[in-house]
Formats: C-alpha cells, structure tokens, sequence
C-alpha cells in the first residue's frame, strides 16, 4: 500500500493505491478485509494485509454497529442436533417469495455454517448448550429452527470481533472520510471504477475541503443501507449509504422497492420485536402533549384475547405484512400506530408496568386467556409473571438493558413508538460471486439486492457475512493481489479531479443558496415516509418522483447553504440522499407500471381494493382504507434501474427473471479437477 501527496488544483490531496479498497465499517466490511488477508497468506502472499484498505464515514456508525432488535437473530443452517435441513432447503426459503436469485440463496445456505463457525471463532458469545450444539429457534418466515441470537448487540459484536481480527492482521482502516464520488473509466461492459474520491474530516479547513483519493484494482461496497432518506425511521443516525455515488458510477440497482418496515421505539432507535411484544405490554396513545391517554387498539379488536394475543405475534411477526392486516390479524397493530401516529397526529407508547387495558365490557387481561400459540410459548418459557416488566426481566434482561445504556428505564417510563422503515432487502445487482455489473466492484451485506420480497428474520446477518466471503475468495482467485503503480494511481486522481465536481459546485454556491443540509433532509425523509414507506398509492409515488425530481434539479442548479467546509460533507450528503431518493421512487412509479399490489412489507392503497378494516379510514375521502392484493406473477420478475442524466426521471429500467437455485449434479473427481485448475470462478 502506498501514499503519496500531490498537489492538485492547487490543494494537498493524499493519493494511496491498495489492491482493494472495502468502504464500510460493519460486520460484513470487517469480515471481508478479514477473508482477504486469509486467502491471500494462504496463497503464499506475504504482505497480504498491506494490499487491503477499509474506508469508513465513521467507524462507530452503520447499521451492524449500532441497531437491532430484541433478538438480533442471525439466520443460518440448522445446528440443532434433532432437526435436519440442507443447503437447497434453506435456499427454498429464501427465494419462497419471489424476487430472490436462486444462486445467492443457495449460497448463502452453503456458506452459512462456514460464516457463523468463524464468528463463534472471533468471539461472538452466540450460546450452545453441553454437548456444543446450538441449540436453534423459529424466526418470521422460518420453517426451521434456523435462528440463534448473542444477545440484542449480536451485531455489535460481530463487528467488534472483525475488527480486532481485522487489527491483529495488520489491516489498515481510515476513519472520518466519507465518499463524494467514484472516479470511472470506460463504458459499457469495459467500464470500471479506479478511484473514490473522499473528504478527510481532519484536514478539512479554510477553503481547502481536504480531499483524499484512494485508487485500487477491486473495490467493495458495504456502507450499508439509506436509511436517512425517511422521517420515520429505526436505522443509526448518520446511515445514509452510498448509493447515489454507486448508481452514478455505472452500478445496476434491482428491488429498490422492497424494505422492511416495522413497529420501533424513536427516542432511541430500537425495534421492539421479540421478546418487547411476546411479554404483551399495554399499548395506548396520547396527544401530543403526553395527556388524554387512550386505549386505540380496542377499536380495532372484538375482545381482550385478540388484541392480546396479536400483540404477542407481533414479536416474531414483527415486520408490517400488508397479508396480515384483515381478519385482525397481527399487521392490523401497525395499522392502527400508524393512524394514530400519522393520521392523527398523536403520540404512541408501550407501557410494560400495565397490561393491556380493554374496552368497556370487555374481560380483564390474564395469560391463561391468551392464544394458544402465545399461552404455550408463555408457558414453555416460564413468563407467567403478573407484570410486563416482570416478564421481560425473566426472559430477556439484556432487553431492558439496552434501553437503559441509552437513559430509558423501562420499570420507570413507557416507551414511545412508531412504525419505521428498518432494513432494505433490495440493493444493488450482483452475480453468485457477489459482483456488481462493473466488473472488479463488489457489493457486500446490505447494499446487495440479495433478500427478495420478503426473507426470514436475521438472514441479512449471514447474507453479510457469506458474501463478504465470497467477495473475498473471487478477487484471491479470479484477480489476483497486484496493486496499482504510483504513477497509475497519480493519474487516476488527475483525471478524476481534473473535472468540475460536486464539491466543486457546493463550494462555490454556499453562500447564496437557499435550503440547508437539514432543510433537504427534513424534505426528503418527509416525502419518502409519507409516499415511499410502508402505505404506498400509484398517483403519490407518481407525484412525489416528480417533486424529487424537481428537488435534485433545484440542487444542482442552486446548491446547499453551509457555513465552512467542515460542514461540506452534510451538503455533499444531502444531495446524494436526494439521487437515491429519486431512483427509490422510480421504482416504485416502475412497479406500479407493472401493475404491483401490495407485498413484502409495503401496502398498495386502492379505493378499488380491499377493506382492511371499518375503522382504518381514509381522512381525504371519509372511506375505509383499501389495498390491493399482491400481483403473484410479479415475484418472478425483478426491476433493475440504472443511472441515466438524459433520462426524464434520471433513471432507466428493465425486468429480468430471477436466476433459479442452482440443480447441477457433479461427481467429486470432475469437481475437484474444476477446483485445482481454478474454473470454479469462471462457471
């Protein structure tokens, strides 16, 4: 690895070439910078963590790092020792609803123990019983007891141990430098990604932005999802993503229209599945002030065991299912929030010192009156206690924990709610190698498109880390541990900042534009939650992709009002944050062209649809809420989009058909012949 200073439109910008350059902080990013020292010293390359770079916005921000549920599931291959699975079994799964490539899902259930061994390895405390098992359980989507858990910062952990695997390699990470740009070449099929053009927090002062450029012959994308791009939302402050810069780099995007959306507290960003809904806390609203308590979900139940009951699904049933809204069935609870919230402008909390509160007439809450399915569970675990608090203590005190690490005590105060946008399961394009259509990039954990419609709770864990292996062994193999030359490298940063930039544009406009880093965020997240969330209609997506449309116009056309230039990188942000949020909405408007009905964890609005519910109404026309029911042959076809600034709304599309879970048959000696002459990655 090498650095060297150059003086560039009369600026110091440090230029260091790697052979590969993994921008992202999580578990995914760590575990791939591991995998690829690992590969390359088992291939005799003696300077192997020398040739790998990691390059974060923040070390300590990103999902993986910061958020989670109850939980925290990670999804793999079973390891209970009385329940059978196999690879093409968990692949099923995976690609059950639709929108999924078969080869990735299998993949992705081959290479699961693999994964989750080196996390026990590192020193994830994922539990086992004497006997070294462990011991599994169901998740949402999960025909399987395929999930296990290390606690509610199970994804703390995983990226904690990385690192300090990733640190005793001798791998290098470089903090506080978030990306502006990539610097390309070529086009079509040849084109390629040289360069990232980056902003040194430490070194930006004056008017000198302090850029840095870091030139590789592979680089890997795992910044993680945008979730910034909502109001409503339970990502880690500051996960904003990369994906305007990759988009405008040539990378194919595919399901942008799927995320999971779910019921999370908002003062500190948590959701609350598991073990929150399974104690069956009282659930009621406020106005805004925090006065006029109101027990709203009896409106929506016949009775104490159905509204108890559904509370208690909603801790692995935790994502909002538009399928599971009728018939009060558990979705019908975020519903409910969601009017509450959104509609009434009203304040929601959980209260786990009170059980559930009923309605006039109705018969006082007692777990013996609970479900079937909640009541044995309740019963197997030993919860009986009177209180919430109390059942959460005695099967999940880390749950109360959390909170109180982050000043909330919840023996002491109820829990505010809301229903936020949590992960994406769409991203971008990848073949089974986990690279994107740019050859030599690579796109690992949440940014790959790899879940699908729907996928069961925690399998974006082992999805991360599987494909950061991946990654990791196709560069070792297919491309080798070459870096570019000093010279190569000066001239990928001449050129890629030899041009009119973006930073270029936000510094010579700040003073005289008009919208502040907040006032674009406050409007993105404001349309995106309203008509990009969980509740979606074809005339509001429509509508709110033109007003993003003519938002991003506005921005390059005006700029973003900062003061100096420690406050360009929140500029820089917002106007890729507006890129992404045009190419969500794009599909979306791509969707409904292809005649969509709700699915996954999105709602499509119709007064032609279906009624969810007498006392879901819609506040413009005083009717029920209707939603149209999910059109089943869009699961085999999935939306790709792509970058194109001559196009109307910036962004081009096609449908392709998903990949099918791979049924090749091979004996072991042809097989191994294919290993040693290294044409496994050409297959």
């Amino acid at each position: 690895m090498k650095t060297t200073q150059m003086t560039l439109k009369g600026k110091a910008v440090p230029v260091t070439a790697a052979n590969t350059v993994i921008i992202g902080a999580g578990a995914a990013a760590m575990n791939c910078a591991v995998k690829l020292v690992e590969f390359w010293q088992s291939r005799g390359v003696a300077d192997a963590a020398e040739k790998v770079l990691v390059v974060t916005g923040g070390l300590p921000l990103g999902a993986s790092r910061m958020s989670g549920s109850d939980k925290q599931t990670y999804y793999k291959m079973g390891t209970s020792p009385r329940v059978p699975d196999t690879a093409v079994e968990f692949a099923k799964a995976l690609t059950s609803f639709g929108c999924c490539h078969g080869d990735n899902a299998l993949a992705e259930g081959i290479g699961s123990l693999r994964g989750f061994y080196h996390l026990v390895e590192v020193g994830v405390p994922f539990p086992h019983d004497p006997w070294g098992a462990f011991i599994g359980y169901k998740t949402d989507h999960d025909p399987y007891e395929r999930a296990t858990s290390a606690g509610p910062k199970t994804s703390k952990f995983m990226s904690e141990c990385l690192q300090k695997k990733a640190a005793r390699l001798g791998v290098r990470i470089v903090d506080k430098h978030p990306l502006v740009r990539f610097i390309t070449e070529g086009s079509g099929d040849a084109r390629r990604i040289r360069g990232a053009v980056c902003i040194d927090r430490s070194r930006a002062r004056g008017d000198d932005p302090g850029l840095a450029v870091f030139v590789a012959e592979n680089f890997v994308l795992a910044a993680g999802g945008p979730g910034e791009v909502y109001r409503t939302t339970v990502y880690p402050r500051g996960q904003y993503g990369i994906h305007a810069p990759a988009l405008e780099a040539g990378l194919a995007a595919c399901n942008l229209t799927e995320s999971q959306y779910g019921l999370a507290s908002i003062k500190f960003r948590w959701n609350v599945s598991g073990t929150y809904m399974q104690v069956v806390p009282r659930i009621y609203s406020t106005d805004a002030h925090g006065r006029d308590e109101r027990e709203f979900l009896v409106d929506y139940f016949p009775d104490m065991t159905s509204m108890a009951t559904n509370i208690f699904l909603k801790g692995y049933q935790w994502p909002f299912d538009a399928q599971r809204i009728t018939d009060h069935q558990s979705s019908l609870v975020d519903m409910a929030v969601h009017v509450e919230t959104v509609i009434r402008g009203r304040r929601v909390f959980m209260d786990f010192l009170r059980n559930p509160v009923g309605a006039k007439g109705w018969e006082a809450f007692s777990i013996d009156r609970l479900g079937p399915e909640a009541l044995d569970y309740l019963q197997k675990t030993g919860a009986m206690q009177k209180l919430p608090i109390e059942r959460l203590r005695h099967m999940n005190p880390p749950a109360i924990e959390i909170y109180a690490e982050n000043g909330i005590d919840l023996a002491r105060e109820p829990l505010e709610i809301a229903v936020c946008a949590q992960h994406m399961n769409g991203g971008f394009s990848i073949n089974k190698w986990w690279e994107s259509n740019v050859p030599h990039t690579f796109v690992i954990g949440e940014m790959a498109g790899t879940h699908g419609v729907k996928r069961p709770g925690g399998s974006a864990l082992n999805a991360g880390q599987v494909g950061a292996s991946r990654a990791a062994e196709y560069i070792t193999h297919a491309y080798g541990s070459d870096e570019p030359t000093e010279s190569a490298a000066a001239t990928v940063a001449e050129r890629g900042l030899a041009e009119t930039t973006l930073v270029d544009e936000l510094l010579s406009r700040r003073t005289t534009a008009k919208a502040t880093p907040a006032d674009v965020m406050a409007e993105i997240g404001d349309r995106m939650t309203r008509y990009g969330a969980h509740l979606r209609s074809r005339t509001g997506a429509a509508d709110a992709l033109a007003a993003a449309r003519a938002q991003y116009a506005r921005l390059r056309a005006e700029g973003v009002k900062f003061d100096s230039v420690a406050d360009l990188p929140a500029a820089v942000v917002a106007v890729q944050q507006c890129l992404t949020q045009v190419a969500l909405l794009k599909a979306i408007v791509a969707m409904f062209e292809r005649g969509a009905g709700s699915r996954g964890s999105h709602c499509v609005l119709d007064p032609k649809g279906t009624p969810m519910h007498p006392k879901l109404i819609d506040p413009e026309t005083s009717e029920p809420l209707r939603f149209l029911p999910e059109n089943e042959a869009l699961r085999r076809e999935i939306v790709e989009l792509w970058f194109d600034p001559k196009a109307a709304d910036l962004f081009a599309w096609h449908t392709v058909e998903p990949r099918p879970v791979p049924e090749r048959q091979i004996a072991f000696e042809p097989a191994w012949t294919e290993y040693r002459e290294g044409t496994i990655y050409k297959l």
